[in-house]
Protein backbone atom coordinates (compact mmCIF):
# COMPACT_ATOMS: atom_id res chain seq x y z
CA UNK A 1 0.00 0.00 0.00
CA UNK A 2 1.07 3.57 -0.96
CA UNK A 3 0.34 5.89 2.01
CA UNK A 4 1.20 9.54 0.95
CA UNK A 5 1.01 13.02 2.51
CA UNK A 6 -0.51 15.50 0.52
CA UNK A 7 0.03 19.13 1.23
CA UNK A 8 -2.48 21.61 -0.20
CA UNK A 9 -0.49 24.54 1.25
CA UNK A 10 0.16 26.49 4.35
CA UNK A 11 -3.14 26.20 5.95
CA UNK A 12 -4.45 29.64 5.87
CA UNK A 13 -6.29 30.11 3.24
CA UNK A 14 -5.38 26.54 1.89
CA UNK A 15 -8.03 25.33 4.93
CA UNK A 16 -10.89 26.20 2.91
CA UNK A 17 -9.92 23.84 -0.09
CA UNK A 18 -8.57 21.10 2.36
CA UNK A 19 -12.79 21.29 3.67
CA UNK A 20 -14.28 21.19 0.14
CA UNK A 21 -12.14 18.46 -0.73
CA UNK A 22 -12.76 16.11 2.46
CA UNK A 23 -16.48 16.99 1.82
CA UNK A 24 -16.26 15.96 -1.78
CA UNK A 25 -14.93 12.60 -0.54
CA UNK A 26 -16.76 12.26 2.85
CA UNK A 27 -17.46 8.70 2.02
CA UNK A 28 -13.58 7.75 1.98
CA UNK A 29 -12.96 9.65 5.24
CA UNK A 30 -11.57 7.73 7.52
CA UNK A 31 -10.17 10.19 9.95
CA UNK A 32 -9.41 14.23 10.30
CA UNK A 33 -6.21 15.70 12.16
CA UNK A 34 -4.67 18.25 14.41
CA UNK A 35 -1.22 18.27 14.35
CA UNK A 36 0.04 20.52 16.77
CA UNK A 37 3.73 21.56 17.34
CA UNK A 38 5.38 24.68 18.72
CA UNK A 39 8.48 26.71 17.61
CA UNK A 40 10.13 29.72 19.67
CA UNK A 41 7.40 29.47 22.04
CA UNK A 42 4.52 29.52 19.39
CA UNK A 43 1.96 27.27 18.79
CA UNK A 44 1.00 25.75 14.99
CA UNK A 45 -1.34 24.03 13.72
CA UNK A 46 -1.85 21.62 10.59
CA UNK A 47 -5.20 20.13 9.75
CA UNK A 48 -5.05 17.01 7.67
CA UNK A 49 -7.57 14.21 6.49
CA UNK A 50 -6.94 10.89 6.12
CA UNK A 51 -9.14 8.98 3.36
CA UNK A 52 -9.57 5.20 3.42
CA UNK A 53 -6.85 3.63 0.04
CA UNK A 54 -8.39 3.26 -3.10
CA UNK A 55 -10.01 0.05 -4.33
CA UNK A 56 -7.62 0.29 -7.37
CA UNK A 57 -3.83 0.61 -6.56
CA UNK A 58 -4.40 0.66 -3.23
CA UNK A 59 -3.05 4.46 -2.67
CA UNK A 60 -4.02 6.16 0.88
CA UNK A 61 -3.56 9.70 0.71
CA UNK A 62 -3.02 12.33 3.70
CA UNK A 63 -4.40 15.32 2.48
CA UNK A 64 -3.43 18.43 5.13
CA UNK A 65 -2.36 22.11 5.40
CA UNK A 66 1.03 22.49 6.99
CA UNK A 67 1.08 24.68 10.14
CA UNK A 68 -0.21 27.57 9.27
CA UNK A 69 -2.72 28.12 11.86
CA UNK A 70 -1.29 29.40 15.19
CA UNK A 71 -3.01 28.96 17.70
CA UNK A 72 -3.78 31.05 20.95
CA UNK A 73 -4.09 30.30 24.54
CA UNK A 74 -7.49 29.43 25.94
CA UNK A 75 -9.09 30.32 22.74
CA UNK A 76 -10.90 28.91 19.64
CA UNK A 77 -9.57 29.87 16.43
CA UNK A 78 -12.18 30.66 13.67
CA UNK A 79 -10.25 27.87 11.50
CA UNK A 80 -10.02 25.76 14.54
CA UNK A 81 -14.47 25.79 14.66
CA UNK A 82 -14.60 25.42 11.29
CA UNK A 83 -12.26 21.98 11.27
CA UNK A 84 -14.42 21.26 14.13
CA UNK A 85 -17.54 21.52 12.28
CA UNK A 86 -16.64 19.41 9.38
CA UNK A 87 -16.06 17.06 12.02
CA UNK A 88 -19.35 17.34 12.44
CA UNK A 89 -20.63 17.05 9.24
CA UNK A 90 -18.81 13.98 7.93
CA UNK A 91 -19.50 12.43 11.28
CA UNK A 92 -15.43 11.65 11.84
CA UNK A 93 -13.44 11.62 15.07
CA UNK A 94 -10.94 14.57 14.88
CA UNK A 95 -7.70 13.48 16.27
CA UNK A 96 -5.04 15.45 17.78
CA UNK A 97 -1.53 14.61 17.91
CA UNK A 98 1.52 16.71 19.42
CA UNK A 99 4.33 16.66 16.63
CA UNK A 100 7.70 18.18 15.76
CA UNK A 101 7.72 21.31 13.69
CA UNK A 102 8.69 20.79 10.06
CA UNK A 103 11.19 23.09 10.35
CA UNK A 104 13.54 20.95 12.29
CA UNK A 105 13.76 18.35 9.73
CA UNK A 106 16.32 19.20 6.75
CA UNK A 107 13.54 18.33 4.27
CA UNK A 108 9.98 18.20 3.63
CA UNK A 109 10.37 14.12 2.82
CA UNK A 110 11.99 13.33 6.00
CA UNK A 111 8.77 15.19 7.83
CA UNK A 112 6.54 13.48 5.46
CA UNK A 113 7.72 10.03 6.66
CA UNK A 114 7.90 10.98 10.50
CA UNK A 115 4.42 11.93 10.39
CA UNK A 116 3.51 8.82 8.79
CA UNK A 117 5.49 6.76 11.13
CA UNK A 118 3.73 8.65 13.87
CA UNK A 119 0.22 7.28 11.99
CA UNK A 120 1.14 4.21 11.85
CA UNK A 121 2.60 3.86 15.32
CA UNK A 122 -1.01 5.11 16.59
CA UNK A 123 -2.67 2.96 14.43
CA UNK A 124 -4.45 5.59 12.34
CA UNK A 125 -3.17 4.21 8.91
CA UNK A 126 -2.33 0.19 7.77
CA UNK A 127 1.44 -1.00 8.49
CA UNK A 128 3.63 -1.16 5.62
CA UNK A 129 2.86 -4.15 3.31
Amino acid sequence: MIQRLIEIGEGYSDLYELIETTKAQKDRVKFLLKLTCELNGSKFCSFGVILNPTSLGEFQPIYYCREGITLKENSVTKREELFEELATNVNKEMVTLQIRHSSSFHEKELFHQYIIGILRLNHLIPPMK
